[in-house]
């Protein structure tokens, strides 16, 4: 038996507006921009939809219904989830019918995508559990399968998430870490007793999310035939392939015009047709086998950028400047009992806001700008220090 573990993540983050010097203490309106703003969330939320949201749920629906061998796992931030909500809410109950086949896993992870981990072990776990009831709502499950934001992962990490219960974790496979080893087996994290590593086959993924659509990558064009071969020769090292990426890989960063979703729809029964061959959601995956070996990542590792570290979003004095400031305020931002002013910081700790402050070039700069609402890495942090300043006004004057 071979099988491809396809977990989509799917988020947005509620981005903060072109917020001045001269807004603080007489404008708490952080997030409600315009909508021809450039980081109108409004906007930018019905833009990604038409292009990725609605027609990839559609191609994945389609084949649930075709082929009742065809799985996938999802992760959906609350970030994502509110903003759906708000805007399009026959995506969420699109997902909620999925879920409902049993063919659809949601994964756990931070309500609000943030680095929480790193900086403070009560949010974290705060994030964590609104995340757990918020899919509870909506879809009726429990996340038995965690992923930490950026898929950015560490022992200490694994062993949190070994104690809460958790059945699996994910994380990259990188070369570094791995070695000699192949991320197509299950692992045992390192010092864990129950949970199972599940490792991203980040050559075969990227090879779907960033190069699909690169008329100068050799390779170039990936069709469906040539993809099942590459798979086929990866099953020697191991008969489970983890393919992990963003949702918006589908029509956002390949568009539609580059043949992605042609190229998906394909692939799916050309995969299934092979007797030995199907499709399982992470659960499933971490039953395939006993765990082949302990893996130890005592550094963190994340599935970004060449370092795959958390140098993109916390590299240069901009970005750790934005976050000290950030969680230095938790424990008053709680203690002031104002929901509003709660609900602003969290909002806050996305990481896509340090990701926007990066000051990275060479091979990942391009993709930074791509993604940032911002003209500059500067602007970014000037505006995010200035919604800092204006929290901080409402903390005192609530004093």
């Amino acid at each position: 038996m071979r099988a491809i573990c396809l977990y989509l993540h799917i988020h947005q983050p509620i981005r903060y507006r072109e917020y001045s010097i001269f807004d603080v203490a007489n404008d708490s309106n952080y997030f409600n921009d315009s909508y021809n703003s450039r980081q109108s969330n409004e906007r930018i939320f019905k833009k990604v939809a038409e292009k990725s949201y609605h027609p990839m749920l559609d191609l994945l629906e389609a084949n649930i219904k075709k082929y009742p061998g065809f799985k996938v796992s999802f992760s959906i931030t609350g970030t994502w989830i509110e903003q759906a909500e708000k805007w399009d809410n026959s995506l969420i109950e699109q997902i909620r019918r999925m879920v409902n086949t049993g063919q659809i896993e949601i994964i756990g992870e931070t309500y609000y995508h943030s680095l929480a981990f790193f900086y403070n072990l009560e949010e974290f776990e705060e994030q964590v559990k609104k995340h757990d009831t918020k899919i509870h709502e909506l879809f009726g499950v429990h996340p038995k399968i965690f992923r930490n934001t950026e898929l950015a992962y560490n022992d200490n990490l694994a062993h949190w998430a070994d104690e809460k219960g958790y059945k699996g974790i994910l994380a990259e496979g990188w070369d570094k870490v791995l070695g000699w080893r192949s991320s197509n087996h299950i692992y045992r994290p390192y010092g864990c007793k129950n949970l199972k590593l599940l490792l991203k086959n980040y050559r075969l993924s990227d090879d779907i999310a960033f190069r699909f659509s690169n008329r100068s990558w050799s390779e170039w064009p990936l069709t469906v035939p040539k993809y099942i071969n590459w798979l086929d020769l990866d099953c020697l090292r191991g008969n489970l392939i983890n393919l992990f990426m963003d949702f918006e890989t589908f029509g956002e960063h390949q568009w539609k015009d580059t043949g992605i979703f042609e190229f998906m729809n394909n692939l799916i029964p050309e995969w299934l047709s092979a007797y030995e061959n199907k499709f399982v959601t992470a659960s499933e995956a971490c039953d395939l086998e006993e765990p082949v070996d302990e893996i130890s990542m005592p550094e963190t590792v994340t599935w970004a950028d060449t370092e795959r570290d958390l140098s993109a979003w916390l590299s240069n004095s901009l970005q750790h400047s934005a976050m000290d400031t950030l969680y230095g305020m938790r424990s008053d931002i709680l203690a002031s009992n104002d929901e509003k002013l709660i609900s602003d910081w969290h909002k806050m700790t996305t990481s896509d806001h340090p990701y926007s402050m990066c000051t990275k070039y060479w091979n990942d700069g391009d993709v930074h700008a791509y993604f940032s609402a911002y003209a500059s890495p500067y602007e970014s942090f000037m505006y995010f220090m200035n919604v800092m300043r204006d929290i901080e006004y409402r903390l005192t004057n609530k004093k």
